[in-house]
């Protein structure tokens, strides 16, 4: 069983994520192949999109929303991503017991939900979105008028792990604002939910996440109890060693580049799913810069990558006269490194409809 490096695996998981070199084709054919991008924020996704595909303009992923060929809906790790409508149908049910489990353990809403028929609120709640799509403070405000005694906001909270529901437009359409609104995914897209498919869905993983581990699949997806069925997958795929002597399986003919080939500066938004879909992320970001990025409530933030690795932070600065683009590395660039971020930053300040805008390198933890 052949070794890989964590250079081999880095270049490997770059290729497929096409951050190596970015790539033609639709939007939604890079949607698809990553198997949907998270997306608890709005506009993260417009960015993952440029940094990975030549010419990628907003307005196709904004008619993408209006068309209803994507939607923004709950499914790996319990969390809101950006997935075609086919994947909608399909990764929903799959992700079932993520929601499930939610239910039962958390701290806030289960004590709040104790004793209910939660069968009854799923119907209840069903009803009302099959009228319209409702907003957060409507739907909260008709369901806790069917039981006053409980609160509303749990109860919301318990609609939405028992429903597939998505999040319609216009939040998340480019240049526009909307708060949370929800239908289900039936309504939205006429069409009914699929069959849970898990073999295929770690097959599509690996195409676009592999070389990886079981723990890696589930890391990813939230599921448990995987290992029975990479088992049975084990006679299509290929068997590799990490560097710690994990076993790690791949598809036999997907892309593992020389790891010496060199990788460009790319800016990644917050809560990109290349940080996010291993147990062991120490291919694209030591163990030490990762902790640093850790904050309490949770939230990703946008990072650069140097070489392949994460390497800093960036974020856009709207707040004064012309936008900022601040660029915050880890350790030191070279003069090298700091011209090409600044390149790329410059396409970048032009996606986001800011050309006239500045970059700065500053420094901070």
């Amino acid at each position: 069983m052949s070794a890989l490096s964590g250079r081999a695996l880095n270049r490997a998981l770059l290729a497929r994520q096409s951050l190596l070199s970015r790539q033609a084709g639709p939007a939604i054919e890079m949607i698809e192949h990553l198997v949907g991008m998270q997306a608890q924020a709005p506009f993260p996704p417009y960015y993952g999109l440029w940094t990975r595909l030549r010419g990628f303009e907003p307005g196709e992923l904004s008619r993408l929303l209006l068309d209803r060929e994507v939607v923004r809906i709950v499914v790996m790790r319990g969390t809101v991503h950006l997935v075609s409508a086919a994947d909608a149908t399909l990764l929903r049910p799959l992700t079932q017991p993520i929601m499930d489990r939610d239910l039962r353990g958390n701290t806030t809403n289960s004590p709040k939900l104790a004793g209910m028929d939660l069968d009854e609120v799923a119907e209840a709640a069903r009803a009302l979105l099959t009228e319209r799509p409702r907003g957060n403070t409507e739907f909260a405000r008709l369901l806790g008028e069917r039981w006053p005694e409980r609160d509303p906001k749990a109860l919301v909270y318990a609609a939405r792990n028992l429903l597939p529901l998505v999040q319609v437009p216009p939040r998340a359409v480019w240049g526009r604002s909307g708060r949370p609104t929800y239908a289900t995914v039936e309504d939205w897209l006429g069409r009914p939910l699929g069959q849970p498919d898990p073999e295929r869905m770690i097959l599509r993983y690996l195409a676009a996440f592999g070389p990886a581990t079981v723990q890696d699949v589930q890391t990813w997806c939230g599921l448990t109890r995987l290992g029975e069925l990479v088992e049975r997958l084990r006679p299509r795929l290929r068997t590799f060693r990490s560097k710690q002597g994990r076993e790690l399986f791949d598809l036999p003919d997907a892309p593992r580049p020389d790891p010496d080939i060199p990788a460009p500066a790319r800016f990644l938004p917050e809560y990109d799913n290349l940080l996010l879909s291993h147990a062991d992320r120490t291919r694209v970001i030591d163990d030490a810069d990762r902790r640093r990025m850790t904050t309490p409530n949770g939230i990703q933030p946008a990072v650069i990558l140097v070489d392949g690795v994460v390497s800093g932070r960036w974020r856009i600065d709207r707040s004064g006269n012309r936008a900022m683009l601040e660029i915050t590395p880890f350790g030191k660039l070279s003069r090298k490194d700091i011209s090409a971020l600044t390149a790329e930053g410059g396409r970048l300040l032009r996606f986001a409809e800011l050309p006239d805008g500045e970059i700065r390198f500053t420094t901070g933890s």
